[in-house]
């Protein structure tokens, strides 16, 4: 979701991303190296980083995980959480979106340990990034327009991953390919899938992109 993470950014929202771990071990990284990607990317896409320091390859939903990110959920106030879809085939994945989906509930709570105000976040919604060979079925589209080269420049930014190892260099093409199929679907340039069990609203079909504008 680079594409709307920059667009978030464009559009004046503070955005901030949270590193459940420091993504090691890994084929061809190491701690010093993913931190020095990660922080590359997240000043091409003029965001906020921080670790929420959970371990790769063994994170697990339980009441210290869920407390750990309602914390963070509370010391930054946020409104709108994104995660990844439930339905994938990576345990930590999996684990990561159990536990945001329960820290935005446990970040509500008064009378706890936890630091901060109490805060429910308005929205989650689940973003696509899945180790099963599936086509995603989003229930709205991005429009990210403008913002494919950030997007792809972010990802670029983990050379260790998508770089260095030869297998993984058309990941990003197929990403990118993904981002034009989906702007198609609406009109656009390029746009990105996501998925929410809770209705939107909007206030008139002028709202929806490519209904707007006499003639469409």
């Amino acid at each position: 979701m680079g594409g709307t993470i920059a667009a978030l950014v464009s559009w004046g929202h503070d955005v901030v991303l949270v590193d459940l771990t420091d993504g090691e071990p890994t084929p061809h990284g190491d701690p010093e190296t993913r931190a020095r990607e990660s922080a590359k990317a997240a000043e091409i896409l003029g965001v906020q980083r921080i670790q929420a320091g959970l371990k790769n390859r063994e994170i697990v939903h339980d009441i210290a995980s869920r407390h750990r990110i309602a914390g963070i959920i509370r010391e930054f106030q946020a409104d709108v959480l994104f995660v990844p879809h439930g339905l994938d085939a990576h345990p930590d994945h999996v684990a990561c979106t159990r536990i945001v989906e329960d820290a935005r509930f446990d970040a509500k709570l008064t009378k706890t340990d936890l630091p901060g105000e109490p805060i429910y976040p308005r929205w989650l919604f689940y973003y696509y990034c899945t180790h099963l060979r599936r086509v995603p079925d989003p229930t709205f589209l991005v429009d990210i327009t403008g913002f494919e080269e950030q997007k792809r420049q972010a990802m670029l930014a983990y050379e260790s991953q998508f770089v260095v190892p030869e297998r993984n260099r058309r990941v990003i093409d197929w990403i990118m390919a993904g981002a034009t199929f989906f702007g198609s679907r609406i009109g656009t340039a390029a746009a990105e899938p996501f998925s929410s069990r809770e209705p939107l609203g909007i206030r008139g079909l002028s709202d929806i992109v490519g209904l707007g504008g006499a003639g469409n």
